[in-house]
């Protein structure tokens, strides 16, 4: 059966035999740097062109058909078309941090791949504070975001930055406390081991009534950490062109638009992760007869299947409810998620104490 962990090995394996030990580990990096960047430009692609379809199908029109066989390298021709735009920097931006700012974004939802399993045993770091690691490193996107929309001496970028920070920081908040719900139920901040406690039941089915909850306010806060729809405040176009990479082109306007799609899928990765058992597949309690049929299916297709179904939700936000103004957004987070978070947390926390999950 395919295995990714198996693929993992093998290739360790054959590095360490032919090599001494500190060049297996550089060609180990290397080899998992490519890869990275391998997953972006293909997420970049996919997504884009699964966003596309969504919309379309929810609007009841094709969406892009003609480039391709029905539309497929629609993206691949906005790719090239980037690829060969000039890049611009405006007459007074400061030149160092407008170069800057994409690769502090690109930079941050790299690091952001590290800890994330996407199989048994198939992970860039299996750190222990796993979950510490991803709230630390998120936190670094605004730094670039902000430093685009100061750098490009445009007010629409500036008000568009501004508002992007105001945002991320208010909602990463609750998307904190709702990690910090499964991290009380698991009792570990590593995600591996996170995995592990959901062997016999994913928390969103074993936390009752407060897991829901926690999953609701996460999908709602990562929705709009990531400046999607109806929280695209940042890039409201109707307001402020495009916000704060309205300057930008070329592809430092693609690092930026590649970064928001790579971003969306490690949210939901984590999401997956956390709360739908990640690669564990789905098993219902001592129904072993119905667990060993589950586990024919290969960890990464779960994976990835679970990460797409909460990419399909977030896509389908948009086409659902009306964009908010900026006072309703932030009214969002701290009158009503945050009170409900931390009551949440709190039933969580007694619930974990006296044993009342599964």
């Amino acid at each position: 059966m395919f295995s990714l962990e198996k693929i993992s090995i093998g290739v360790q394996t054959a590095l360490n035999n032919s090599l001494p030990a500190f060049w297996a580990l550089m060609a180990q990096f290397a080899i998992v740097g490519v890869l990275v960047i391998s997953l972006f430009a293909v997420l970049g692609l996919v997504l884009v062109f699964m966003e596309r379809k969504v919309s379309a199908y929810m609007q009841i029109r094709l969406g892009p058909n003609r480039v391709g066989y029905k539309g497929t390298a629609q993206t691949l021709a906005d790719t090239l078309k980037l690829l060969v735009k000039e890049g611009l920097i405006p007459d007074g931006a400061d030149k160092f941090l407008f170069r800057l700012a994409p690769y502090v974004v690109m930079i941050s939802a790299m690091l952001l791949m590290a800890p994330i399993p996407f199989s048994r045993n198939f992970q860039i770091w299996d750190i222990n504070i796993g979950v510490l690691y991803i709230s630390a490193i998120s936190s670094m996107a605004v730094i670039g975001i902000l430093m685009a929309g100061w750098s490009s001496n445009n007010k629409y970028s500036l008000l568009g930055a501004m508002r992007s920070g105001a945002q991320i920081v208010s909602y990463e908040l609750s998307a904190g406390l709702s990690v910090l719900s499964i991290v009380i139920l698991s009792g570990s901040l590593q995600l591996s081991e996170i995995i592990q406690s959901q062997e016999n039941g994913w928390w969103l089915f074993k936390g009752h009534i407060p897991a829901v909850i926690a999953f609701v306010i996460f999908i709602i806060a990562v929705t709009a950490e990531t400046n999607r729809a109806p929280f695209d405040l940042a890039e409201a176009e109707s307001e402020l062109t495009a916000g704060f990479h309205t300057e930008y082109s070329g592809m430092r306007f693609a690092l930026f638009f590649l970064a928001e799609y790579a971003n969306i899928f490690i949210v939901c990765a984590i999401g997956a992760t956390l709360f739908l058992g990640g690669w564990m597949p789905f098993h219902v309690g001592s129904w072993s007869a119905f667990n060993q049929i589950m586990d024919y299916i290969p960890g990464s297709i779960w994976f990835f299947g679970k990460t797409f179904l909460l990419i399909f939700v977030i896509m389908w936000f948009r086409w659902t409810f009306p964009r908010l103004r900026i006072d309703q957004l932030l009214n969002l987070e701290w009158k009503y998620l945050l009170p409900i978070g931390l009551i949440n947390l709190l039933l969580i926390t007694v619930m974990a104490i006296l044993g009342w999950h599964f």
